[in-house]
């Protein structure tokens, strides 16, 4: 036998071997790929079904048009470059029902302020009316080249300027500012420094909408807790005054968190009697 030959069994058992090994790495990457596509499908479903049903709730709405017109401001678009009027004709495919006298506006007290609309029927939020209700507390955007609906991997609040989620936030919270009518209220937290903060949604963008034309006061209710640090008398709260335009009345009180969530519970104690 020439030299060599005792070799060619051998590497005919390594070709096998790495052809075998080759072909089962390509099909655990084909298993990987279907499994994360029906991840996402399932996914991208889920917050549809989401969003269609919270949107079911309300009544008197064309909900696959109000998701059309929703998914039209970022499928398809790099996640931060969704500037806040992508959303408009999801705005007027979901347009807000008059609610003077009624509407509640605030900062960083949303467990407290929810908690209470939700016990009370009384006032609203803009997570309570179709257009923030459908997407409150869900994180969603598209990608470029993509007709899905993407709810992992998105960009955070800060990541981008003009993000998916905090471009609608914006829009939405503009629309819900220009219908501002009558006697407007705010809950705002008396357990920070700075309970108008500049940098917030309520004083970047609410309260500059407010106009006197339609809304006659702004009655801000400070939540208190026994740790309160802040009371009406915040430099932060004089800053609010100084932006509301002439002719809209202010008035500020400071209201314990306990007592907040002891009167929503309260059937027989009228709202407004609250504070």
């Amino acid at each position: 036998m020439e030299r060599g030959e005792y070799g060619a069994p051998e590497k005919r058992r390594r070709r096998r071997c790495l052809i075998l090994t080759v072909v089962a790495v390509l099909l655990l990457v084909v298993i990987i790929a279907i499994v994360l596509g029906l991840t996402l499908r399932k996914n991208t479903d889920t917050f549809t079904s989401t969003f269609t049903a919270r949107c079911e709730k309300f009544g008197g709405y064309d909900c696959e048009k109000v998701w059309g017109a929703f998914e039209e401001a970022y499928v398809g678009r790099d996640p931060c470059k969704v500037p806040p009027e992508a959303y408009d004709p999801f705005i007027a495919a979901a347009p807000l029902k008059p609610a003077c006298n009624r509407m509640m506006f605030w900062s960083k007290t949303k467990h407290v302020v929810h908690d209470f609309t939700e016990k009370k029927d009384c006032f609203i939020t803009v997570e309570d009316t179709l257009m923030g209700n459908v997407v409150d507390g869900l994180t969603w955007c598209g990608k470029e080249g993509s007709s899905e609906t993407f709810t992992t991997g998105c960009p955070g609040w800060t990541d981008c300027e003009n993000n998916t989620v905090r471009s609608f936030w914006n829009r939405v919270s503009t629309a819900f500012a220009d219908a501002a009518c009558g006697d407007v209220s705010a809950m705002l937290n008396g357990s920070i420094n700075t309970p108008f903060h500049p940098k917030s949604i309520f004083a970047s963008i609410e309260v500059k909408r407010f106009q006197p034309s339609t809304v006659k006061s702004l009655n801000v209710v400070l939540v208190t807790q026994k740790s309160a640090v802040t009371n009406c008398t915040n430099a932060s709260l004089k800053d609010l005054q100084k932006e509301l335009a002439e002719g809209i009345k202010y008035s500020c009180k400071e209201v314990a968190e306990t007592q907040i969530q002891e009167c929503g519970s309260n059937p027989d104690i009228a709202c407004r009697a609250c504070w």
